[in-house]
C-alpha cells in the first residue's frame, strides 16, 4: 500500500481524496487557508530542499523551517521538497 504526503508539511495519508480534503497548517497562504497539496515524489530516506539542498530524514522536518535561499528571499519561505 503507498502512503501519499503532503508537499508543504508532509502529513502522511493512505489515500490522495483524504489529503487533499483538510487544510494544511503550513500552507504557502498562511495556516488554514488551504488544503494539503500532493507531493508527486516518491517516499526516499532523506528529502532535499530544492532552493538550497537542506536535508531531512521526513518532510515534515524539512519544511518546518525556514529556506535562506526561498524565491521570495532569505526567511520568507520554508524549505520545499524537490522531487
Amino acid at each position: 500500500m503507498s502512503n501519499f504526503y503532503c508537499e508543504y508539511c508532509g502529513t502522511k495519508s493512505s489515500s490522495i481524496s483524504s489529503l487533499t480534503a483538510n487544510s494544511c497548517h503550513r500552507h504557502i497562504l498562511g495556516s488554514g487557508k488551504g488544503k494539503h497539496k500532493l507531493y508527486e515524489g516518491t517516499e526516499k530516506n532523506q528529502y532535499s530542499c530544492k532552493y538550497c539542498g537542506t536535508s531531512s530524514s521526513n518532510i515534515s522536518g524539512l519544511t518546518g523551517n525556514s529556506c535562506h535561499r526561498h524565491p521570495n528571499g532569505s526567511g520568507k519561505g520554508k524549505h520545499s521538497p524537490s522531487l
